[in-house]
């Protein structure tokens, strides 16, 4: 293609005297292209290619533009493809697959001069603390993980078509619930409430088949006059008219990509930890647009006193199977409701269920229609008599509450075809009675074991493990005596200044200190011994610390007995007491025998040398 620098180029060799192919030549041009260019006196810039009337060469499809012409006029959707692969239809060998471009641009001309007129859109003009609008964008293609499972899930996207300040909420489905959430949290979060809300013709705030931009329902416009906002919704099929949040919808995904590429990971330990990365980067997000929120901020409405509760109330009654169906999904509850009326409060993410003002179940709600969720909990005390009904029971698969289970059962209906059934909900009772892990590991350990299954066995499995997991060991760390030396050291010396401090000595040891082998006296208890102290009397088996009664004593040490028994040890420290008559003595020499201090006294610091 011609270029102005070269016929510039082309004429500062023509005023140098050049020869003028020697001229064309220098300036890259053709000869007869250099002498078109000196004839007409213009720059290529300036020329009009078009600006003759007459073809180069003949017309391929002279004949048949007639009719192609009627076919755009009554169809102006037919693409040139279309129409070119008709025509070799029509006219097999006539038209080369080369050809196609050119009609192509026959058509592009036609529409351009005959064609109908297109869609006109008018920029509008964003006035401060007017207009929000909001909408659903998915985000399955972001490829988040968490717990290495992949999170489909939904952003309700809320912006300020002024300043673009925008904020969002996780959710699962495009329902009223989620959007009164969305809408309700973007508001609290900003501070203030514009004039209009704008959303697309979504089936919560709009019914279908209804005509109209204000044809909302009615819960959508209880939420609406709860803030005072006027609602606003575009055509259908029109999402342009929601364009301010359709194109934030795509800054914000391109956004969270880089993101995700930035962090190096897509992997999140919780869905709080995915949340939080999305709370932080709305916040970057909207760092640059304060300006332009200050100034809506000034023009936004009051909150109300208080949020509106965002759930749909269902009245249900329970079926005969312990179920309830709320919005075309089947969910169980206990069975001890059958035959009653319940109020179900649909939220966003869970349904609560509600009898005599008081809520007796919450159940995860489930995303779609025509799907259900058991809990064996609620049905298996039935089950368990019932046994028969189970290999048939239409909603069986949701009573596995792991694939371990899953793999118990098979391995029971291999090993006993006609007791399969039985020994399961019997393993699957003791789960619901006991605690649902352990009886998941032992099921492990006995199908790694390769024994035959028997739901007695698994019982066994799990009290045997109870009793390995119910002994509670106690580990005493070193005492340092120092102490309680310097504190006795300290009375003794208080007690030995004269007689009237009531020092007693009985063979030369004074009273409050004892020799190994030499009976404990104490005051007040018991007959006198050789060293001329009290001795201790003998403490009955029946009897206890201070303020413990003997049989809790007995109870306890008993229980300690059978502990250690289980796993072959003696229990250390557990022993019996010396029993003695009543005034008799019970020395440090009998057999098994128990030595007790005064009350209070931590056991092992009486030792010798110590008063």
């Amino acid at each position: 293609m011609v270029t102005d620098p070269q016929v510039r180029r082309l004429r500062r060799l023509d005023l140098l005297g050049l020869a003028k192919e020697r001229a064309a030549e220098k300036a890259g041009l053709d000869p007869k292209t250099a002498r078109k260019y000196r004839r007409l006196g213009q720059m290529p810039s300036e020329v009009r290619r078009m600006d003759r009337e007459y073809r180069t060469r003949p017309d391929p499809f002279a004949e048949v533009w007639p009719s192609l012409q009627e076919q755009l006029s009554q169809n102006p959707g037919l693409e040139a493809k279309t129409l070119f692969a008709e025509l070799q239809r029509l006219h097999p060998g006539r038209f080369a697959d080369g050809q196609l471009r050119t009609l192509q641009r026959r058509v592009k001309q036609w529409r351009a001069l005959k064609g109908s007129f297109k869609e006109v859109f008018f920029a509008q003009v964003h006035h401060p603390g007017r207009l929000c609008a909001s909408d659903f964008t998915h985000c399955t293609e972001l490829r988040v993980t968490i717990g290495g499972v992949p999170f489909e899930h939904l952003i309700y996207h809320f912006v300020l078509t002024y300043s673009n300040w925008e904020a969002g909420t996780v959710c699962f489905a495009e329902s009223y619930e989620s959007l009164a959430e969305g809408l309700q949290n973007a508001l609290w979060e900003l501070g203030g409430v514009p004039k209009i809300h704008r959303t697309d013709r979504l089936t919560a705030a709009i019914p279908p088949g209804s005509v109209g931009p204000r044809a909302f329902t009615q819960r959508y416009q209880a939420l609406l006059s709860h803030y005072g906002l006027l609602g606003q919704a575009i055509n259908a099929r029109r999402a342009h008219e929601n364009g301010d949040c359709e194109q934030s919808h795509r800054q914000l995904k391109r956004a969270l990509e880089q993101a995700l590429l930035l962090r190096g990971s897509r992997e999140f330990v919780s869905r709080g930890e995915y949340e939080e990365f999305l709370r932080r980067l709305f916040r970057q997000l909207n760092l640059g647009r304060r300006e332009r929120l200050a100034e809506e901020l000034p023009l936004l409405g009051a909150l109300p006193a208080g949020r509106l509760e965002s759930c749909r109330q269902v009245r249900v009654r329970v079926d005969r199977g312990s179920t309830i169906h709320v919005r075309g999904n089947t969910y169980s509850v206990p069975s001890r409701l059958i035959g009653e009326w319940v109020e179900t409060r649909v939220y966003a993410e869970r349904i609560e269920v509600w009898y005599g003002q008081r809520q007796v179940e919450t159940l995860p709600r489930l995303r779609g229609r025509g799907k259900h969720r058991i809990n064996y909990r609620h049905v298996i005390d039935w089950l368990v008599r019932k046994p028969g009904a189970f290999a048939d029971y239409c909603y069986r698969e949701d009573l596995f509450p792991s694939s371990r289970f899953r793999l118990a059962y098979d391995v029971l209906v291999q090993q006993q075809p006609s007791r399969g059934s039985k020994e399961y909900l019997q393993i699957l009772y003791l789960a619901a009675r006991e605690n649902e892990a352990a009886v998941e590991a032992t099921l492990e350990r006995l199908l790694g074991a390769g024994v035959p299954l028997t739901a007695a066995l698994v019982e066994e499995g799990l009290r045997s493990s109870d009793k390995a997991m119910s002994l509670l060991v106690v580990t005493v760390g070193e005492v340092n005596l120092a102490s309680y030396d310097a504190l006795l050291e300290g009375k003794e010396a208080g007690d030995g200044q004269g007689d009237d401090a009531g020092t007693r000595d009985a063979g030369g040891v004074p009273e409050g200190a004892a020799l190994a082998g030499v009976p404990l006296g104490v005051r007040g208890v018991g007959a006198a011994g050789a060293a001329g102290g009290v001795e201790l009397r003998a403490v009955p088996v029946g009897a206890g610390p201070t303020g413990v009664p003997g049989t809790t004593r007995a109870a306890g040490r008993a229980t300690a007995t059978r502990l250690a028994a289980a796993f072959g040890e003696e229990p250390p420290g557990v022993g019996p007491e010396a029993v003695a008559p009543e005034g008799g003595a019970a020395d440090a020499g009998t057999p098994g025998g128990v030595v007790r201090g005064p009350a209070g006294e931590r056991a092992g610091i009486r030792t010798s040398g110590i008063g």
